[in-house]
């Protein structure tokens, strides 16, 4: 954890998503109102207390401090905890009903070591029936799971018997994913609350280490999002620690997380974590609409309740791994049963590709054995099989490889996208390797998250603690050259499979161990050479990132800085990528990095001239930078930076047969020379002669930059090229300046609350939401409308009366519609602009600008 952070002084490195993951939430010095703490060394010394604890314990904060607890807790509670203490048989000892100094009250207590202390926090009991069972409400609720057929039912069922035990408004199951996303795959809740079933949570809406927080300490209450909690005393010890609360069930809430539940109406939450096999599979989401407190007893079932169903969950998977094994026994039978009768393995695993399929889905099979090649369904042609192999050979030996999309991995496998998106490996020998690879074709997966999992976040109003996102609106990623994720019991079945066909290859393979040595030899090699280039792209990271920070900007400009130098080379390797590592044009690099600064191709303002020069992958990353600088120097400060400044480029060959590139600039402000040469002006100035053994010339003169580099013969390429290019930034669409009411009609909420704060960003001083045509025919009644976004289906109605209403008397408006064809939707409504779902911020603001502008012809 970042130093700064823990210690709540300031920090000034880069802000992102990890912020959060840095946030000190342990240590945040605090308590929620419904307990009071008390902390106390191994002589039973109270060190620390919660600022509410003079109604417990009839003694001020500040003289309790260095007290022996026996001398203000009643004899028969103090005996208690002490045994509790000795047990230690458990992380948190929790003690239910017991007596302080009030004789009405009854308290829950927990107990749990924090350190070198004890730390005991006190929850008076709201019912005072210190004989009831609330235990004995988890078993009935538990026999309804293991009732249910599968994981589906079983969630399902788990929501259900979570919220019968808490009486919260709504409960979500939360399952995390691989990448520590989140999804809700069930949900129970009340009538008139929305529905979060489905959506997809980013990994940064549970930081790390509260992740972390939630293996160790497996239940979590906020009473009340407005509870401002009750302050330790002291705050830190003489030594000048805080006290750790990473196990404490009063700790106070993260800013960061109250924010974030108040962003979603939530008044009171409540998290249980569900563990598997010693990790966190996923938590119990429990939100209430107003303040809600559950006594500690009860919230114990609670937990109860989450370790039985962790079991279910063992116990279901163990149960499809039984079925695999029954499964994959009966196709081994089969498959022995016909070799014995004299087939090859070739044409045995074909005539048993049927049984195959019903227990590991896929749309296509290939053997790729001793060379040769046999396949069956949507596959690969041998000659792309060929390549694949040897991308296959790049992969661990000893097991089973899967892709959902194996294109992202292996590029030469987009082409191939309309037989297969995703395959599974099963290498069934060593040296030389030979593979049974089942193949799976594409599938659009809809994503729906909740929230932009890449939407920028800049600082709160919490200095650098990040503000969360301010809508829970859907955003839909459809995921293009996926198949359907091969999952667990499928990945066990080929596991299986695997062991069954290295036996009989291994009986009928007779390969020479020259081969074999041979093809460890290229696998070694093929590692080694990925290793060596992974290492440079590293170090390349490293040095780009500890240069740019020793500039002297604010963090915004230090990230602004350093992610354009990153996209640069990014640019530069995807053109290298797609010219197989070969030389690459020079003059496309200079497109690339002129259209990523000026938007688009023009003439008059930049001239490129000379004939076009191929450059070799180690010189093109280095002038992909170098040309990354002096673009963005221009259009900052240069030429670029007005409308009459020019641009020339001009590309020769000198005498000895290098490369000269001319860089000339007109017309912009008026030069002076740096005052200091930050890591910018030394990638210009030296990384052509230290990379490239080359030259670099720049003059800062009056009337503009000029620069001239010599690139060495032995990294270019002459090439002759008919044309030249041009290159200019177009004149970009004036802003949208709202500055009225805007009506946004739409039936689905999430969608309307998205488009209403598009509105609110553009300027409208007020946004009304309506969901029927009636009621947006009352607002527009009742308000001067400056422009409204309509959505054309609204239930068992359509927005054309309104659309008619808004022509008739003059408010441009836009048609938002998820139609494919909209030809016959124009032909129904006035005209107006029509912006297809889902729409973003750009699009509904350019659709939004055209309905304005064409209001004012």
């Amino acid at each position: 954890m970042n130093d700064a952070l823990a210690s709540g002084e300031p920090y000034d490195g880069q802000v992102d998503l990890t912020t959060c993951d840095r946030e000190p939430i342990h240590i945040l010095g605090r308590t929620q109102s419904y307990g009071v703490l008390i902390a106390v060394s191994s002589d039973w010394i109270i060190q620390h207390v919660s600022e509410n604890i003079e109604p417990v314990l009839h003694e001020t904060p500040e003289n309790l401090i260095g007290t022996p607890l026996d001398a203000v807790m009643p004899r028969k509670a103090m005996s208690r905890i002490r045994a509790k203490v000795l047990e230690g048989r458990e992380t948190i000892a929790r003690l239910f009903g017991i007596k302080l100094l009030d004789p009405m009250t009854h308290y829950d207590v927990s107990i749990h070591k924090s350190g070198r202390h004890t730390i005991i926090e006190c929850e008076p009991k709201q019912t005072q029936h210190v004989d009831s069972d609330t235990l004995s409400d988890v078993y009935p609720l538990i026999q309804r799971i293991r009732a249910a057929g599968d994981i589906n039912q079983v969630v399902t069922e788990a929501a259900r018997a979570v919220r019968l035990l808490t009486g919260f408004d709504s409960v979500m199951v939360y399952q995390f994913q691989g990448d520590a996303s989140g999804s809700v795959v069930a949900e129970n809740r009340r009538g008139d609350l929305p529905s979060y079933l489905g959506l997809r949570f980013p990994a940064s809406d549970i930081p790390v280490q509260a992740r972390q927080l939630y293996k160790r300490s497996l239940l979590r209450l906020i009473a009340d999002v407005d509870d401002e909690g009750s302050a330790l005393y002291p705050q830190v010890s003489p030594e000048g620690s805080p006290l750790d609360l990473s196990l404490s069930v009063t700790r106070a809430v993260s800013p960061i997380h109250l924010e974030y539940l108040r962003n979603m109406g939530v008044q009171a939450s409540m998290s249980v974590s569900i563990m598997r096999n010693g990790e966190l599979w996923g938590l119990f989401a429990c939100h209430h609409h107003s303040p809600r407190y559950l006594e500690f007893e009860r919230r114990t079932a609670v937990e109860l309740f989450a370790h039985l169903f962790s079991y279910e969950l063992t116990h279901l998977e163990e149960q499809e791994r039984s079925r695999a094994q029954s499964e994959m026994s009966s196709l081994q039978t089969r498959l022995m049963a016909l070799m014995a009768q004299g087939e090859d393995l070739a044409e045995s695993l074909i005539k048993v590709s049927s049984d195959l399929r019903e227990v590991i889905p896929h749309d296509g099979m290939v053997l790729f054995s001793d060379g040769d090649f046999h396949q069956i369904g949507s596959t690969p042609t041998k000659e792309e099989f060929a390549g694949l192999a040897r991308f296959l050979n790049t992969t661990a030996a000893s097991g089973v490889f899967t892709s959902d999309s194996i294109g992202k991995q292996y590029k030469p496998a987009v082409d191939c996208v309309d037989r297969f998106a995703g395959l599974m490996a099963i290498p069934i020998s060593r040296r030389p390797r030979d593979y049974l690879v089942l193949f799976r074709r594409e599938i659009a997966t809809s994503v729906t998250w909740a929230g932009n999992p890449q939407k920028p976040v800049t600082p709160g109003p919490n200095g650098l603690r990040l503000t969360p996102r301010k809508s829970f609106d859907a955003w839909r990623e459809i995921v293009a050259g996926h198949c359907v994720p091969w999952n667990e019991h499928a990945k066990h079945s080929a596991e299986l499979l695997r062991v069954l066909l290295l036996e009989i290859f291994l009986k009928i393979t007779d390969a020479t161990a020259d081969e074999r040595k041979r093809a460890q030899e290229r696998q070694e090699l093929l590692i080694s050479e990925l290793n060596h280039r992974v290492r440079n792209i590293l170090n390349l990271m490293r040095g780009l990132v500890k240069q740019s920070s020793q500039e002297r900007d604010t963090a915004e400009a230090f990230a602004q800085r350093l992610d354009g130098r990153i996209q640069s080379l990014a640019r530069a390797h995807d053109q290298l990528t797609e010219d197989e590592w070969d030389y690459s044009s020079l003059k496309d690099l200079i497109h690339l990095e002129l259209a990523a600064y000026t938007g688009g191709e023009s003439s008059g303002r930049i001239e490129l001239l000379g004939d076009d020069v191929q450059i070799s992958p180690r010189a093109f990353t280095n002038l992909a930078l170098v040309i990354h600088e002096l673009v963005t120097n221009s259009v900052k400060y240069g030429c670029l930076s007005n409308e009459s400044g020019r641009l020339i480029i001009a590309l020769g060959k000198d005498s000895v047969g290098g490369l000269t590139i001319d860089w000339r600039e007109r017309g912009g402000p008026a030069v002076t020379p740096p005052k200091r040469r930050g890591f910018g002006s030394s990638i210009i100035e030296r990384f052509v002669p230290f990379e490239l053994q080359g030259e670099a010339d720049i003059q800062y003169k009056v009337s503009g930059v000029e620069a001239r580099f010599v690139i060495p013969a032995s990294h270019v390429e002459f090439v002759v090229v008919e044309e030249t290019k041009s290159v200019v930034a177009e004149e970009s669409a004036d802003p949208v300046n709202l500055t009225g009411v805007a009506l946004v009609l739409e039936d689905t909420m999430i969608i309307a609350m998205d488009a209403a704060d598009i509105m609110t960003e553009l300027g409208a001083t007020d946004v009304r939401i309506c969901s029927n045509v009636n009621d947006a025919l009352k607002e527009i009644e009742t308000h001067d409308l400056q422009i409204a976004v309509l959505d054309v289906n609204l239930g068992s109605e359509q927005s054309l009366p309104v659309a008619e209403k808004l022509a008739e008397i003059g408010v441009p408006f836009v048609v938002a519609t998820g139609y494919g064809d909209r030809e016959d939707l124009k032909g129904l409504y006035p005209d107006c602009p029509f912006v297809r779902k889902p729409f973003s911020n750009e699009t509904l603001e350019a659709a939004v600008a055209e309905a304005m502008d064409a209001s004012k012809k």
